[in-house]
């Protein structure tokens, strides 16, 4: 992994009355930030993107920063591709509450194989987003929430076919819940992040 993934933060759970400003102080001592990008739900909790010059500087954010309580939040620190990082330790609380989608009896795993899904209708859960998700391929792992642009969602796939597939086959597809269904858009996560949707 190198270049803009390696270095570009994902930060969730946090309190929806956070400033740039702040998260700028919560970071600032591990290297120089290139750029914070803050997203603010209707509902909490707030998560944002923080990018460093230097993926050392990202790497020690992540040990610093994970689980980290800030105003009663506990923050959740980690590559915004999905990963942890090399030396971050395994997931000290047992699993992210939020979302999921590991195998049973295991926890989930992150791979570098993600999609970007928006459009979900608001009642969507991680589990029917893996539900849907999993008729292109093999999902290990699979996440929901919220901001003002809707609801969206992050997929990881154990292999980059089975990622392109969903892609292809997946993209602009009605996804369906018991409580509703829309039309959604499938894209690779690393696009969103170039050019934040």
């Amino acid at each position: 992994m190198s270049g803009r993934s390696a270095r570009t933060l994902y930060v969730g759970n946090l309190p929806s009355d956070i400033r740039e400003w702040e998260i700028e102080d919560l970071f600032y001592k591990y290297g120089r930030i290139v750029d914070v990008e803050l997203k603010i739900p209707p509902r909490p909790p707030g998560f944002c993107f923080v990018e460093f010059e230097n993926a050392r500087d990202a790497e020690d954010a992540i040990r610093g920063r994970d689980g980290y309580n800030f105003d009663g939040h506990r923050l959740r620190v980690e590559l915004a591709h999905g990963g942890r990082g090399q030396s971050s330790s395994t997931d000290r609380r047992g699993g992210y509450r939020g979302g999921g989608g590991g195998r049973s009896g295991g926890a989930s795993r992150n791979s570098e194989y993600r999609v970007f899904v928006r459009g979900l209708p608001s009642s969507a859960s991680w589990q029917d987003l893996k539900d849907h998700m999993r008729k292109a391929g093999d999902v290990c792992f699979a996440q929901v929430f919220r901001d003002g642009g809707g609801t969206m969602g992050v997929v990881d796939y154990t292999n980059y076919d089975d990622m392109k597939y969903a892609i292809r086959k997946l993209d602009d597809t009605e996804f369906r819940n018991p409580f509703s269904r829309a039309y959604i858009r499938v894209i690779i996560f690393s696009v969103v992040i170039m050019f934040v949707l």
